[in-house]
Parts: C-alpha cells; sequence; structure tokens
C-alpha cells in the first residue's frame, strides 16, 4: 500500500454498527474490496460528483 498523499487530512469518524454493516457489504460488492476508508472516500466522491 502506498504512503498517504501529504495534502490529505485524517479524518476519524464514529458510525453506528447498521451502517459499518451497509458499507462492509458494499465494499464485498466491489472487485477490488477495498479497505473501509477507500470505501467511504468512492462513497463521498460518488455523492459530491453526482450533485454537480
Amino acid at each position: 500500500m502506498a504512503p498517504p498523499r501529504k495534502d490529505n487530512i485524517p479524518l476519524t469518524l464514529r458510525v453506528s454498527q447498521e451502517l459499518l454493516r451497509l458499507i462492509d457489504d458494499r465494499r464485498r460488492e466491489e472487485e477490488d474490496i477495498p479497505t473501509r476508508p477507500e470505501m467511504v472516500r468512492r462513497i463521498l466522491q460518488d455523492y459530491f460528483d453526482k450533485g454537480r
């Protein structure tokens, strides 16, 4: 795994067990099974891309 980019800022986030389960379920639908943080990034990016 590559080191984090220097222009990225860490974010600590608490979620319910139900939301975590939904994130994990979505991860398993991806061909590459991303990490939880990567899946959250993808979900957020998709959300903002659709909002434009």
